[in-house]
């Protein structure tokens, strides 16, 4: 036993051996399991090790081993920490996946583990931190990052902090607010809702509330003065301004190294697997990324070198921290690992997991450690999959030229390999109306003139019926169990009908074996139960029997069935329900092995020996999401770890493989384009994972769009219909679901009264809210940054308010007469700075009376935060567009603008826009564009940056 296994961490007994997350913390050089109390939250003074174990093939286990340094944690316990996950994975067979995860700078993989987000908190251990209850309430400002996982990061509480691009969590004692950038992306809003729930639950007691405040939507209401008050009171936010945290690395063409002795040496010629030797080690340098690969026979200490020699790499090339250093072992490597090469030979897979189980039993026995369950696999028994529901209409027309020629009813079931079909199930789910299930099956004889005619006439197909069928391409041998269940039953016979196939094995001179009813055929019958109950024709001779299943042999009018000695009743069943489909009213000779006549093996040509091996079913894998994207014209994937119902985003196309199917989910929101293109990237996806995933190529493809996911694709999800319903963009659909249907994403954010509130109702509603609180801090109250004081947050938003009347004067003079002059302009672009406190109490009475002269304060200040005296800046003329009464430049508008305009509805950009410019930018004219559906409204404004 290696001197390694012999000194096992304690901490390390027992690991591995169920499924989950396990973490430990480095305590004073110790290795100290963390309560999963405590599961998620990071201190920035400490190192962390976290396993993570997954089902694999064949009842072993998978191992994915994240080390995690705190910005703060000593060089010597982050040293530790690698050291202690070397021996972790020595422990586990030498086969983990490692990783090395800096604060800040997280995998994706990593985060998934901790969704909704991990709470990066100050302090650790050798600061002696306090536990959560006997630390007080603070405060915190959070910046939130990621679509797919949230990074949240603990910025100051102080406006600079804000800015135009980005989503930000402020939590108070008392009310949890989100303020959105005006830049910002939909998809992280809705990802920062998931965190605020997050939030209110583990530390508010699901009690306090929560108010979404727009960057520029500021109006007259409590949710948005009590927010700029506890800054101090409003002032403009600057623009944001990179840090060494917004560097992401760019990702580059791989270069192989090799790593001997500590020295990194560079390997030249054609990335191939077959460079890879199985006792050395490599590091793969992919920019953005850096592997180290560790061939299977090295030892530990070559291993630790290894890595190393990786992070000295990573150092001496300056690159930014994001930098993920991967470490895979042969026979174990990951997608992003396998991307890199153009192919991924599937050759003999090492025999490590057994090996490494055996070692790992050895060795924890030894610790007296059970290993209950952890040697040998559990025989799985086969389950039925969800199947769509029966009683539904079937149709099936046979490709036939340029046209589809209807299959009639009494041959509905019966399919020729020399032949491709299209079928139509429709059927009632759940409380819908109607729901459709579209396929084209492709014969493996066919010809591709054929094969492209039946891919065109479905998707004609699938696009009159509104995109709402589920529409797949299906091989013949590849039938997945919901197309099977249809059928009752379903046979494959040899040959073809149609006018396509009969000329091509014409010009060949090949025989016609088409199939008929007078002829010899022999039928294998190898169903079990509903999902699965095909007959395929195959040879007819002996040796294509099998004494694990029945058979069929038509011979002329005669018609034999056969049963194998280790056949089912069902088999036997089913064959019979074949033979009536095939040759209804004939009468069956039954055949048992071992009892079969002379003219039953004549038929056959003679009797001869034949297997009895009963076939392996394929391998079950688990499900894999992705994304997607084209990168310099290149197809890649990124994959979306520990996935669920809640990574399904409307504004995405997303691929699910389940290596029995391959589905591709489209969202509503998708630019109607590349909805009509799912299928095309669904066969880029086969094509590559065919290279590197050993992937089927004729595996079952779907498109399945949001809102009609069949039984078959949600059972892969914890599915939620109340989500799988819900309207709207990704942000508008989360606020509907954490607020209820009764609040639209419009009226819980800050722009509910239609984008209309400007700067100075804004400073009304932080005066009102400074003047009414109390002189001094109430108990328990939230503490304002720097210790701001209620005098000088009157202040404050005084001097603001001041500052926005005094520039609207100054552009009255300018305003023309055809445009009111109480716009949103760009007061809210460029307001006069803050005064300090100063100077602000010789211009308080002025300041005051200003207000009454011209805005009537009082009856501003009572009316629940809406100002009763200004009017909506976007009505509707008479035919039902929507006109501004201000306009702005599309540069401007846009919603990446170098410098965007605040004070406005940003759900309705384009209403900012002159009728010239809007007809320039959309295409069309406002009171076209009105008159298309809303989804369609927000697909032209994507694609011109308007959304």
């Amino acid at each position: 036993m290696s001197s390694s296994a012999k000194a096992l961490e304690p901490a390390f007994q027992g690991a591995g051996q169920r499924i989950g997350t396990e973490i430990w913390r480095i305590e004073n050089f110790q290795t100290v399991p963390l309560p999963k109390s405590d599961y998620g939250k990071f201190y920035s003074g400490d190192s962390y090790i976290i396993l993570q174990t997954s089902p694999g093939r064949g009842g072993a286990y998978l191992y994915d081993i994240h080390f995690w340094l705190g910005k703060d944690t000593s060089q010597d316990e982050a040293g530790t920490a690698a050291i202690k996950t070397v021996e972790l994975d020595a422990v586990l067979g030498g086969r983990a996946v490692q990783y090395r995860e800096l604060q800040g700078h997280e995998t994706d993989k990593f985060l998934s583990y901790f969704k909704p987000c991990i709470i990066p908190l100050e302090g650790g251990v050798a600061s002696g931190f306090k536990k959560p209850e006997e630390e007080e309430f603070e405060t915190r400002l959070y910046i939130c990052k990621g679509k797919r996982v949230v990074r949240l990061k603990q910025v100051p509480f102080s406006r600079s902090s804000l800015n135009h691009d980005d989503v930000f969590i402020l939590d108070s004692k008392d009310k949890i607010y989100q303020f959105n950038g005006a830049n910002s992306n939909i998809q992280e809003r809705a990802k920062s809702l998931e965190v605020i729930q997050y939030l209110k639950e583990k530390y508010h007691e699901g009690t306090c509330d929560v108010a979404i405040v727009d960057d520029g939507k500021l109006q007259a209401e409590s949710d948005s003065g009590e927010f700029w008050v506890l800054f101090g009171g409003f002032a403009p936010i600057s623009k944001k301004v990179a840090t060494e945290d917004d560097i992401i690395p760019e990702k580059t063409p791989a270069q192989l190294y090799s790593i001997a002795d500590g020295q990194v040496k560079t390997v030249d010629g054609e990335l191939s697997k077959s460079i890879l030797e199985n006792n050395k080690c490599y590091l793969l340098d992919c920019g953005s990324e850096v592997f180290v690969w560790v061939g299977r026979v090295t030892q530990v200490d070559e291993r630790k070198v290894a890595i190393q020699a990786a992070e000295d790499f990573v150092a001496s090339q300056n690159r930014p921290k994001s930098t993920h250093i991967t470490r895979v072992i042969q026979g174990y490597e990951t997608h992003s690992f396998k991307s890199n090469f153009d192919s991924w030979p599937s050759g003999s897979a090492p025999s490590v997991a057994e090996e490494g189980r055996g070692k790992v039993a050895a060795l924890l026995k030894q610790q007296g450690v059970g290993m209950k369950g952890a040697s040998k696999s559990v025989p799985v028994n086969e389950e039925v999959p969800p199947l769509l529901e029966g009683g539904g209409k079937i149709e099936v027309w046979r490709i036939n030229g340029s046209a589809k020629t209807p299959v009639p009813n009494e041959d509905v079931g019966k399919f020729y390999s020399g032949d491709c079909y299209i079928v139509l199930y429709t059927y009632h789910s759940s409380e819908r109306k109607e729901d459709y299930y579209l396929c084209s099956w492709i014969g493996k004889d066919s010809i591709e003139e054929d094969q492209n005619m039946a891919a065109k006439l479905c998707t004609t197909m699938y696009n009159s019926l509104k995109g709402r069928p589920l529409q797949g391409r299906i091989f013949q041998g590849k039938e997945p169990p919901q197309f099977v269940a249809i059928f009752q039953p379903m046979v494959i016979l040899k040959g073809g009908l149609s006018s396509g196939y009969k000329n091509y094995i014409a010009d060949k001179g090949l025989n016609d074996e088409t199939y008929t009813v007078d002829g010899v055929a022999l039928i294998n019958i190898s169903g079990t139960s509903l999902h699965n109950n095909k007959a395929l024709q195959v040879e007819a001779v002996a040796t294509s029997l099998n004494s694990n299943e029945c058979f069929l042999l038509q011979t002329g009018s005669a018609i034999f069935s056969w049963h194998g000695n280790q056949s089912t009743f069902e088999q036997q069943q089913l064959a019979a329900k074949v033979a009536e489909f095939l040759k209804p009213g004939s009468a069956v000779k039954h055949a048992k092995e071992g009892t079969e006549n002379s003219s039953f093996w004549f038929a056959l040509g003679g009797k001869q020996s034949y297997t009895s091996k009963k076939l392996s079913p394929e391998v079950i894998r688990d499900p894999h999401l992705y994304a997607f994207s084209f990168n310099k014209g290149k197809f890649e994937v990124e994959e979306i770890y520990n996935f669920s119902q809640d990574d399904l985003l409307t504004e995405d196309i997303l691929i699910l493989d389940t290596h029995a199917e391959v589905f591709v989910w489209v969202g509503q929101s998708v630019d109607s384009k590349e909805k009509q293109n799912a299928i095309e990237i669904g066969q880029k996806y086969v094509e590559m994972a065919v290279s590197l995933e050993g992937l089927s190529p004729n595996v079952p493809l779907y498109k399945v769009t949001e809102g009609n996911e069949p039984c078959f694709f949600t059972t892969y999800f914890s599915w939620d219909p109340a989500k799988a319903s819900a309207h709207g963009n990704s942000f508008q659909k989360k606020v509907m679901l954490l607020f209820g249907s009764g609040h639209s994403a419009e009226e819980k954010s800050s722009s509910s009264n239609n984008g209309g509130p400007t700067q100075r109702a804004s400073a009304l509603a932080a005066l009102n809210s400074a003047f009414k609180s109390s002189p001094s801090p109430r108990a328990g109250s939230a503490p304002k940054p720097g210790g701001t004081s209620s005098a000088s947050q009157r202040a404050a938003a005084v001097a603001a308010l001041s500052s926005v009347l005094t520039a609207e004067q100054k552009r009255s003079s300018s305003v023309s007469p055809a445009r009111p002059s109480r716009s949103p302009t760009a007061e809210a672009t460029h307001p006069a700075p803050v005064k300090s406190e100063d100077s602000v109490e010789v211009e308080d009475s002025k300041d005051i009376s200003e207000v009454k002269e011209t805005e009537a304060v009082e009856p501003v200040l009572e009316t629940n935060g809406e100002d009763s005296s200004s009017k909506t800046e976007i009505d509707q003329d008479e035919n039902g567009s929507e006109c501004s009464q201000s306009t702005f430049s599309y540069e401007q508008l846009r919603a990446k603008s170098d410098n965007p305009v605040t004070g406005i509805d940003f759900k309705r950009r384009e209403a900012y826009l002159c009728e010239e410019e809007f007809q320039s930018v959309l295409g069309m004219t406002k009171e076209s564009f009105y008159k298309l559906p809303k989804w369609k409204q927000d697909m032209l404004k994507r694609k011109v940056d308007l959304f």
